[in-house]
């Protein structure tokens, strides 16, 4: 298949993978009704289209929380990516940074900073942490981050605990550890010669690389939500804030953000900037789309921080309806995962070329030229009950 969208490589993805691991990239928590509304609630938005305009020079660069950017988006922390494409999280980064857009490894990564951080020098990394309940392993964490060029921290504060995910369950993914489980995923991985060779023989270590041996890191990755849920601190509040700025000098951004109140209290905090995001609808099913909450939240903290959104991006058109809510860029999940799953490094940047076109395309056609124009003027309002 030759991928001309997102969701080919969706169907990329699901063909050389093992079951198991697309399942767990592809899943929701509970009936996926977030996860739908995700994708629904932005596609929903219709756009003005505006012609006889000159749009012969669009400009799509911008800047994201003090980085200079050639598009307004970057690529989310996803947990276990290194185990889409070997070494995955490093491939991911080095496309990210030919298109001149910001990577933010995750906490729960298979590649350790360091290694991804050296593979794009002398560009910077963003770095997403999750709060475990060992304090001096954080301490550790956040020196490591700062010692390898991290300038932004993407706090999350939506995993106190992991949200039931039954795909999980029934793809062997969140089994509990057995003989009969180990067969049943040993068998999906059979079924994936070309996965197994590159990433099962080759891709080594299959280790969370930034959580060290004596937290558990070295067991096998398949215990992975069993170990989040082991040690993810779910007693952490607001107060954890003072903790982080007494280990960390660099931006702070909350991530996981989905209430005006909320946002209005990580500014009022001296946050740098939010997330608008539910967790790709993998935690709390049944709470709105980002795109639903997206306006209020703007409308409450615009100005005083930066807002960035993420869920249910698959396309170019897609970013700028999240821009015409009032998000300064959004985060790209499943999109690069799914690229990343279907061909390496050149599925990402890949990926990157089909929204920049896209975006492209959706400014021409609105009457815009750079993405200050991008407002909600070019958006209309789905009548009532359609």
């Amino acid at each position: 298949m030759i991928a001309a969208n997102i969701a080919d490589y969706r169907s990329l993805a699901q063909k050389r993978l093992p079951h198991f691991l697309f399942e767990y990239i592809d899943g929701g928590s509970y009936a996926q009704q977030t996860l739908h509304w995700n994708t629904a609630d932005l596609q929903s938005l219709r756009v003005r289209q505006r012609v006889l305009r000159d749009v012969s020079k669009i400009d799509l660069s911008t800047t994201l929380l003090g980085r200079a950017v050639k598009l307004p988006v970057a690529l989310a922390p996803i947990g276990l990516a290194g185990m889409n494409a070997r070494r995955g999280e490093v491939q991911a980064a080095r496309a990210a940074t030919a298109a001149g857009v910001p990577f933010c490894l995750s906490t729960v990564g298979i590649c350790p900073i360091a290694e991804v951080a050296a593979a794009i020098t002398p560009e910077k990394i963003w770095f997403q942490l999750y709060m475990v309940r060992d304090r001096a392993f954080m301490r550790d964490l956040l020196a490591e981050a700062a010692a390898q060029g991290v300038d932004t921290l993407f706090f999350t504060v939506d995993l106190p605990m992991p949200g039931a995910r039954y795909r999980d369950v029934r793809s062997g993914m969140a089994a509990a550890p057995s003989l009969a489980g180990k067969l049943r995923r040993f068998a999906q991985v059979a079924t994936r010669p070309r996965w197994a060779f590159d990433v099962g023989l080759r891709g080594g270590p299959h280790t969370l690389g930034n959580i060290p041996a004596k937290h558990g890191a070295r067991t096998s990755l398949l215990d992975f939500l069993a170990w989040i849920g082991a040690n993810f601190d779910p007693s952490v509040t607001w107060d954890e804030l003072d903790f982080i700025r007494a280990n960390w000098s660099g931006k702070i951004v909350i991530k996981g953000i989905m209430e005006a109140a909320d946002a209005t209290r990580a500014a009022e905090l001296g946050a740098h900037g939010i997330v608008v995001s539910n967790h790709g609808g993998r935690q709390l099913d049944g709470v709105p789309s980002a795109v639903q909450v997206l306006p209020e939240i703007t409308q409450a903290v615009g100005g005083r921080l930066s807002v960035l959104a993420d869920g249910g991006i698959r396309s170019g058109l897609d970013v700028v309806r999240m821009l015409a809510l009032g998000a300064e860029g959004v985060l790209l999940g499943r999109a690069w995962a799914f690229a990343l799953a279907g061909a390496g490094e050149a599925g990402v940047a890949h990926m990157l070329r089909l929204i920049r076109a896209e975006m492209s395309i959706a400014l021409a056609l609105t009457g815009c030229t750079r993405i200050a124009d991008v407002t909600a003027d070019i958006l209309y309002r789905a009548p009532a009950g359609d």
